[in-house]
């Protein structure tokens, strides 16, 4: 794609006409050589907290030092912020030779050609991959980026204030439904000593929210690049969030401070959380006094075969890194994921290892909540799994129209039906245009 395309699809997905503006204006490139005598320098681009970023630059220095022939040039923003660079860096062919993907854009970089393939790089070990596990990494059937962790939809319960409530979570299983979910999340809400309520309202949690449509057998997105569900399959969730809210077992609008409440107000206030498996080893940190738990989704009693799924955070080398530069770049894609020794720095923030060696390994030094992060993925890695497809082009801003219509329907500016209908139609409209 060239630069006045990207351009055009930077738009049709929603990024701000003044970012693209900026991107414009920039010119210079990636991929040029870099060093001398045999060194190399490469940019390497990621997203997250303070916490996250003193960790990574740690862990890149770390191995700069075993590699001194390697210099990383760091390139850390918060999640948002990351984006809009990228769109700049993209649109002005200057993007850093390694970088982290944003789940919005994966397929949108992909159609934009920004991926260099990965099978053909020399120190980059995929011996440890199964031949299914490098089957569900690729995109479009190019094995060109690096998934470097796995997280799942999760329910977080704090097992201090079960045991000290008498509630009994029920174990995964025929009992652990949704219906026998919200049912206990009313029942606490009504009576419990510490006035709390069942959980946050979260209707727009998009990796529940994924679950809950492949158990219904439809899915988020298809293989061609289309939305995969219905105006009915969204109906269907959004109301069981409008009955949990109406009946008191979900915190209101207000009590939470709005949509998207801050997990260190409102954990206080609750009983559960809907979240990633990897959301508990930051967020357990905010009550070090009580203990979590995690649990997979509930499962509807009529769930589909192969309902299950991992979702991978990837990261990529740009197609257009020097030549001279790729060996390196394979090193230090090897080391995000398949060397123990930096997630001895980094933590498991992230997710459990997509390498089931680097996994297992991990489990010698894992804190209690990493490792109880590990033992959901893992049962759910082994589980039956039908292929999931990432967001296409255009559909980038999906998550932020949801969150807005769910605060419309507690606020009762919408309806159900109305607002299930108007998500579907935005996102077909997104992607339309990015066509």
């Amino acid at each position: 794609m060239d630069r006045r395309g990207f351009l055009k699809l930077s738009l049709a997905t929603g990024l701000s006409a003044a970012t693209v503006a900026t991107a414009a204006g920039c010119s210079g490139g990636s991929g040029g050589p870099s060093g001398d005598g045999g060194n190399v320098t490469l940019r390497y681009a990621w997203w997250g907290n303070n916490i996250r970023q003193q960790n990574y630059t740690k862990a890149l220095k770390q191995f700069s030092t075993a590699n001194p022939s390697i210099a990383i040039e760091p390139e850390f923003a918060e999640y948002t912020a990351f984006q809009e660079r990228m769109t700049t860096q993209i649109a002005a062919r200057d993007v850093p030779d390694i970088f982290w993907i944003a789940s919005p854009q994966v397929m949108t970089y992909h159609k934009s050609k920004l991926y260099r393939k990965l099978d053909d790089i020399p120190t980059l070990n995929w011996g440890d991959y199964s031949k299914e596990d490098q089957e569900t990494f690729k995109l479009a059937g190019e094995l060109n980026t690096l998934p470097f962790a796995i997280f799942t939809p999760v329910i977080r319960y704090n097992e201090t204030v079960t045991k000290a409530d008498g509630v009994t979570i029920p174990a995964e299983g025929p009992g652990w439904t949704w219906d026998s979910l919200a049912e206990l999340l009313i029942a606490y809400s009504k009576n419990n000593s510490g006035q709390r309520k069942g959980t946050p309202y979260a209707p727009d949690h998009d990796l529940t929210f994924e679950a809950w449509l492949r158990q219904r057998g439809e899915q988020l997105w298809t293989e061609d690049g289309r939305a995969g569900f219905t105006v009915d399959g969204l109906a269907s969730w959004l109301d069981w969030w409008e009955k949990l809210r109406k009946a008191g077992g979900a915190l209101s609008l207000s009590e939470q401070e709005g949509m998207g409440p801050d997990w260190a107000q409102v954990g206080k206030k609750v009983l559960v959380n809907f979240g990633n498996s990897n959301h508990i080893i930051d967020d357990a940190k905010m009550f070090p006094k009580e203990k979590f738990r995690l649990r997979a989704a509930p499962i509807a009693p009529t769930a589909a075969a192969g309902h299950k799924y991992l979702y991978f955070p990837r990261m990529a080398i740009y197609q257009r890194i020097d030549d001279a530069n790729l060996e390196a770049a394979g090193k230090v894609l090897d080391y995000n994921a398949n060397n123990p020794e930096m997630l001895k720095t980094v933590r498991l923030t992230m997710g459990a290892p997509t390498n089931p060696k680097v996994a297992e390994q991990a489990k010698a030094f894992a804190s209690p909540d990493e490792k109880e992060m590990l033992a959901v993925v893992e049962k759910e890695r082994a589980a039956e799994r039908k292929p999931r497809y990432e967001a296409p082009p255009g559909s980038s801003t999906w998550r932020t129209t949801m969150t807005r219509i769910c605060e419309e329907i507690a606020l009762g500016k919408t309806s159900v039906p109305d607002g299930a209908k108007k998500l579907l139609d935005d996102v077909n409209a997104g992607i339309k245009r990015a066509a």
